[in-house]
């Protein structure tokens, strides 16, 4: 007999915002703890999944309950023009941010102006 629940299954709500520099992307993971997260990116696919976890504590009990466990689960296929080397993840207060830096070769470039 397994002991293991069956989770909820959630996909995260997530806005992305692109900039000159790179894509901003931001995930609604409450509940998950930064041990409990997973990035992973194979080939063009960036994949995040974590569960969030409801422990109380040994001598409370739920009268009502209404956030419960479960697994988030997103998929995003990463453009070409994203600098896979440098991907950046920070995870606080139940979102995480991703920053995708787009490569040098396709950032815009800036032409300086001079005076004669």
């Amino acid at each position: 007999m397994s002991t293991e629940r069956n989770m909820e299954k959630f996909s995260p709500a997530t806005d992305i915002v692109e900039s000159e520099q790179g894509f901003y992307m931001y995930m609604d993971l409450p509940g998950v703890s930064k041990e409990a997260l997973a990035i992973d990116l194979d080939e063009n696919t960036l994949i995040v999944s974590g569960k969030a976890a409801v422990t109380p504590d040994t001598d409370e009990k739920y009268i009502d309950q209404e956030f419960c466990e479960g697994e988030y689960s997103r998929k995003f296929t990463i453009a070409d023009v994203v600098d896979r080397e440098n991907i950046k993840a920070n995870h606080k207060n139940g979102v995480l941010e991703l920053f995708l830096p787009k490569k040098a070769e396709v950032q815009p470039l800036k032409i300086q102006i001079t005076n004669e």
